[in-house]
């Protein structure tokens, strides 16, 4: 059976995500403003921490910053590839701490701001990177479920892993293959594994920030927000997208608002429902994300409620809880 240990450049690559700060909330929470003014104080570069910003012609859907923001402040790690290419979290915190250093080496700060709670915790922990895959295996697990169904095959990871199996949707072939396959490899399951190499800070030994507003306030602005992308175009973005002649790539087609969308395209309906089915898919994406940040010990919350949610106050309600790290 396989072993494995931390290696001594995961602890450093902890290290070095520690020394950035971070903005995170769930969508619509008012995160873009609120780090311009954060990044002004700091003299700080912003780095993206948003999992789908991270393609190509998929801006109003994603909420980017826009050509004044981008302006205001140098950006990171956005528009880093096209949707219909594959892109991993340890992808992502790869170019991450390579962005870290080279805005460390310019002295200024490194300050991410976004909501992909998955990649939040990949920098601050670090991740399991496991064993090189077994290609024959996957093959054989890939045809496997073709014949039985993601169903059966989740149903097989539950069996071994039931706390990854939890976690993973029961279409997430992908992560169920790797799940799998991990076990296959080293005869413990991956969710031991990830346990191991899931070290929690203390919210006093980093700074980690992360906005909260009211439920019913966050909903309003979610809407408000999905009614402006359709207002400015939504649906002709993702029909674009479609037009490029290659299908998005599994994550990318995941996206809030865009499955629906090509959905849409394909099959037709009334757009108004559409519109409907995006709203209550992104009120249930702010859930998930805020059910995320509970979980991890690194995030100090900010609560904010109109009309309090000017973003130079909150900048400096920010600095004045910032620990003093040394």
């Amino acid at each position: 059976m396989a072993t494995m240990s931390e290696p001594d450049d995961q602890r450093r690559d902890v290290t070095l995500a520690l020394s950035a700060w971070y903005l995170t909330g769930a969508t619509a929470v008012g995160k873009t403003a609120v780090s311009l003014e954060l990044a002004r104080r700091l003299n700080a570069e912003i780095i993206s921490l948003d999992s789908m910003s991270i393609y190509r012609g998929m801006d109003l859907g994603t909420a980017k910053p826009s050509p004044i923001d981008l302006a205001a402040v140098p950006h990171h790690l956005i528009d880093v590839c096209d949707p219909w290419e594959t892109f991993s979290v340890s992808r992502y915190r790869e170019l991450a701490l390579q962005t870290v250093l080279d805005i460390q080496s310019r002295n200024k700060q490194a300050l991410f701001v976004g909501g992909s709670a998955l990649y939040l915790k990949a920098l601050l922990r670090g991740i399991f990177r496991g064993p090189p895959a077994d290609w024959e295996f996957r093959r054989s697990i890939e045809a496997e479920a073709d014949i039985v169904g993601d169903e059966q095959l989740h149903r097989r990871l539950q069996a071994i892993d039931p706390v990854a199996a939890h976690q993973l949707h029961v279409r997430d072939r992908r992560r169920i293959i790797r799940a799998l396959e991990v076990y296959h490899i080293t005869g413990r399951p991956i969710s031991h594994w990830q346990m191991e190499f899931d070290h929690a800070h203390r919210a006093d030994e980093c700074h980690v920030f992360a906005l909260r507003r009211p439920r019913a306030e966050l909903h309003q602005r979610i809407a408000n927000r999905v009614h402006g992308m359709f207002e400015l175009g939504f649906v002709d973005e993702v029909r674009r997208l479609r037009a490029a002649g290659r299908p998005l790539s599994r994550t990318a087609s995941q996206a809030v608002g865009y499955r629906e969308v090509l959905e849409y395209l394909d099959n037709g309906g009334d757009l108004a429902t559409i519109q409907e089915r995006v709203l209550i898919r992104t009120r249930r994406f702010a859930r998930h994300q805020e059910t995320w940040f509970r979980g991890l010990s690194e995030c100090r919350f900010i609560d904010i409620a109109s009309p309090h949610d000017d973003p130079v106050e909150l900048a400096q309600v920010i600095l004045n809880q910032a620990p003093v790290i040394h």
